[in-house]
C-alpha cells in the first residue's frame, strides 16, 4: 500500500497543476503578457502583476537543486528513508518544485542530478514526483 499523501484543496488557480498528471502534463502558470512563469499558481503574475495568466504544459525535465533524506516515519504506512528535493525546472525559469525523488536508492541521489517528472495519483490528485534520468 502506498503512503496516503495529504489531500490538496483544489481551487480555480491550482486545479490545472494538481490534475494535469491525468494527461501526463506538468502545468505551470505562465503570464501571457511578460512570459514569466509563476509557481505556486496565482490569479496574477508575480513579475508584472498581469491577470493574463494561464496553465502552460512544460516538459517536466529538471535538475536537483538541493535535497535531504528523511528517516522519520510520520505515518504508519510511510516507507523510510525517502528523498525530499527541490527541483529546478529546465523550461520554466525561476520555478522550483519541492517534491520527492522516487525509484532510486537514497544514497544515489545528488545535487545536479537530472530528473524527469512522473505522476502518482491519489484520490483525483496527481502528485508530481521525479525520477533520475541517465
Amino acid at each position: 500500500m502506498k503512503w496516503q499523501r495529504s489531500r490538496i484543496r483544489l481551487d480555480k488557480d491550482n486545479r490545472a497543476f494538481w490534475t494535469g498528471g491525468a494527461e501526463a502534463k506538468l502545468n505551470i502558470h505562465k503570464c501571457n503578457d511578460c512570459g514569466g512563469f509563476n509557481h505556486p499558481p496565482r490569479e496574477f503574475c508575480r513579475h508584472c502583476q498581469s491577470e493574463n495568466v494561464a496553465p502552460f504544459a512544460v516538459s517536466g525535465a529538471g535538475v536537483i537543486d538541493t535535497y535531504t533524506v528523511n528517516h522519520q516515519k510520520w505515518a504508519p504506512d510511510m516507507e523510510v528513508p525517502f528523498v525530499i528535493a527541490r527541483v529546478r525546472l529546465d523550461d520554466a525559469p525561476g520555478v522550483y518544485l519541492t517534491t520527492n525523488i522516487i525509484n532510486s536508492p537514497v544514497d544515489s541521489v545528488d545535487i545536479d542530478d537530472k530528473v524527469q517528472v512522473v505522476f502518482e495519483e491519489q484520490d483525483g490528485i496527481w502528485y508530481p514526483l521525479f525520477e533520475k534520468v541517465a
